[in-house]
């Protein structure tokens, strides 16, 4: 048996390993398309501080981690898949059969339609590449603008700022994380970087981008819809993110915003499945298909679709949508139906001088979503008591009233 993997990230390698622990006879094959070895975009940001040096970043630090597993790792990059024959296209004009395939390649960053973002100066922050690039531009006293204020946005944001570097975020919507908090929360988190030293502009977009004329130095013009123009040594993009799937056009592999898998993350081929960034698969929340481009949700699709290939079934639950965020000093975090659902309850206490904020959101006895801010104890007792779908009672009345009170409602309903 030839299992395949394609891509070399948080789902890949979980995969590979679990394929190995599974199958201890089958051939392994995992391929990356970077120049590296398997790393997580997630380290970057410390990539960025220098808390770590660049092999910090490294999935898997041991000499010989994959050889030792029988795991042969090649980079490569992935044309085309023919799933009946069995075969990817790799560029070159290689190929690669396999019996089995994991597609696990993973998200890009989304480049909006502005004129300039290839100029000198403008990265996105995704690749070990692009993190090397902005180290060398974003010294202390740099002008940095940053396009976006989501999740990964803020991410990179404190990064920035760490570096000491002189930072103005441009976000286009009306606040800040405006898929993970709502306004109360957005709008906290914003008088909290602009109380650092940060400049915060919502509900604001970046026209063009052009080199400044006469400047003794590689320097940008930001131009912004308000009007305003902004001079920067460097600008970072972090404006989305979308599932890396345009190889599979022509294969007969069903995508839409993701490759669409099953409760045992097999796509509509029979010999093929996707985990990660790429896969659109089953949302706990919402009992419908969603793309959860987190690593958590990377690293258990990996995992579960790997036993799944391996002839081992084991069905995935679904994912839940959460997001922790530390940006500069304040943790946010907002797990499942964060925005509520319809005929649902909500509880919330806002302390907006202390920078604290929690809201709950109920289905009936059931908390199915939660937002934090200003909170570090026990936030993950909230993911737990939406998946185990815990029925409250009496408790939820105590929780509208007080909703800290959350992991005293835990443990009344662990004993």
């Amino acid at each position: 048996m030839t299992y395949v993997v394609v891509g070399a990230g948080p789902a890949g390698v979980v995969a590979a390993e679990t394929l190995r622990k599974a199958d201890p006879a089958g051939e392994i094959v995992l391929i990356g398309d970077e120049p590296e070895p398997p790393y997580s975009r997630m380290a970057i940001p410390y990539y960025l501080t220098g808390k770590i040096e660049e092999d910090g970043t490294y999935l898997r630090k041991a000499d010989g981690h994959y050889d030792d597993r029988r795991i042969e790792f090649c980079q490569g990059r992935v044309e085309g898949v023919d799933a009946k024959a069995g075969k990817l296209s790799l560029a070159g004009g290689g190929s690669q059969a396999f019996d089995k395939l994991l597609i696990a390649t993973g998200a890009s960053p989304v480049k909006p339609p502005v004129d300039g973002l290839d100029l000198p100066g403008v990265h996105h922050c995704w690749t070990l590449e692009d993190a090397r690039q902005i180290i060398g531009l974003s010294h202390a006293g740099a002008d940095v603008v940053l396009m976006g204020a989501g999740f990964i946005g803020c991410i990179i944001l404190e990064a920035l700022a760490e570096r000491g570097v002189n930072l103005t975020v441009v976000e286009a919507e009306d606040r800040m994380l405006p898929r993970m908090m709502d306004e109360t929360g957005g709008d906290m988190l914003k008088r909290w970087c602009e109380a650092k030293g940060v400049t915060v502009l919502t509900g604001t977009r970046v026209t063009k981008l052009e080199a400044a004329a006469g400047a003794g130095e590689d320097r940008l013009n930001v131009d912004l819809d308000t009007g305003g123009q902004i001079p920067a040594h460097l600008v970072v993009v972090a404006t989305g993110v979308k599932s890396n799937t345009d190889f599979l056009d022509g294969s007969g592999v069903k995508v839409e915003t993701g490759i669409v898998v099953d409760a045992h993350l097999k796509s509509s081929a029979d010999n093929i499945y996707a985990a990660g960034d790429c896969a659109e698969g089953p949302d706990f929340s919402t009992g419908g298909w969603s793309v959860h481009a987190i690593q958590p949700t990377a690293v258990d699709h990996g995992r579960i679709a790997a036993l799944n290939m391996a002839g081992k079934p084991t069905p995935y639950k679904g994912s839940l949508g959460m997001n922790v965020l530390d940006t500069i000093g304040l943790v946010s975090a907002s797990f499942g139906a964060w925005d509520g659902v319809d005929g649902g309850d909500h509880a919330e206490i806002v302390d907006a001088e202390g920078f604290r904020y929690i809201r709950l959101e109920f289905d009936g006895e059931r908390i199915v979503g939660a937002l934090s801010l200003g909170r570090t104890d026990h936030i993950g007792v909230l993911r737990g008591l939406i998946q185990n779908r815990t029925a409250l009672g009496e408790w939820k009345d105590a929780l509208m009233a007080d909703p800290h009170r959350f992991m005293e409602a835990y443990v009344a309903h662990s004993q």
